[in-house]
């Protein structure tokens, strides 16, 4: 016997199971992106600031998933070390800014005490990358803004059509012990939307002749890492039983399933232009 038609609000149940949570993704992810948007537009401290209290608050939800001990102090601590960090970053001493992030990373496992003396420095040093990677980029006064910009588009770009080309096309799992929802669909959807996003922002921006063939390459990569920040933190919580990283954001949890990709890609990004030796971390991304 063939399986009778389903009804309207069967079928309306089901795409809202696949979209149920989009509402307030939606008005969170407006809000953070005008933010974010701003801060890059005034640069200076405001951009400086906008991050440090990013970076803040991924320290604070990642101290509170590990526990262990003097979790106010470490907090504290993080904060202290996270602000000196972003001050040397925007001033261009990168170098301070890690060896800073080191000293209190040490003092953090010191602190944590038997269990966590691996797991509370490492969410230091996951916190400031994210406050130094985007500080340095955007220092730049030819690429800087452009580099932030382009990895906006290459991140959010995959963030975006990966969570819509899932739900839409379905089929196997990524990765389902560490994060259900995802599907190779969406992660490939996302990946060559997010490169094809970042390279648009090329295109259009005040430097079109940096939308290359090797642009589009870097832009694959990043957007590979920035799913992989994704993955990364939803191990981390699952390694510590924590459904969310904290309540601070409506319809996405906590900072860090915010930022979490944009922490892997950004880095990636301060890394190959250091590494290009060009004569500025952000013009290593763009000048080949």
């Amino acid at each position: 016997m063939s399986e009778p038609l389903r009804s309207g609000p069967a079928l309306a149940g089901e795409r809202d199971g696949k979209f149920g949570d989009l509402g307030p993704r939606l008005l969170s992810a407006a809000a953070l992106i005008a933010t974010a948007l701003i801060a890059l537009y005034v640069g200076g401290d405001v951009f400086a600031l906008f991050w440090l209290l990013a970076a803040f608050a991924v320290s604070w939800e990642w101290q509170g998933i590990v526990g262990g001990a003097f979790g106010l102090a470490r907090t504290a601590l993080g904060g202290a070390a996270l602000a000196a960090a972003a001050a040397f970053a925007a001033h261009g001493a990168g170098p301070l800014a890690l060896a800073a992030l080191g000293a209190f990373a040490a003092l953090f496992a010191v602190l944590a005490g038997p269990g966590r003396r691996f797991w509370a420095p490492l969410g230091l040093v996951y916190a400031g990358s994210l406050v130094v990677s985007a500080n340095v980029l955007r220092r730049s006064p030819d690429f800087g803004a452009l580099s932030i910009a382009w990895l906006f588009a290459v991140v959010w770009g995959a963030d975006v059509m990966a969570y819509f080309g899932g739900r839409l096309i379905g089929g196997p799992k990524l990765w389902p012990k560490v994060s259900p929802g995802k599907t190779w669909s969406g992660a490939i959807v996302g990946l060559v939307s997010g490169a094809l996003f970042g390279l648009a922002v090329a295109v259009f921006g005040p430097w079109p002749q940096a939308a290359s063939r090797e642009l589009l390459f870097v832009g694959l990569v990043a957007a590979a890492l920035a799913q992989l920040g994704d993955l990364f933190e939803s191990w981390i919580k699952r390694r510590f039983g924590v459904k969310d990283a904290s309540r601070l954001i409506p319809g996405h949890g906590g900072v860090m399933d915010r930022v979490d990709g944009f922490i892997f890609a950004s880095a990636f990004a301060a890394l190959l232009g250091g590494l290009r030796g060009q004569e500025s971390l952000a013009a290593g991304l763009f000048i080949w």
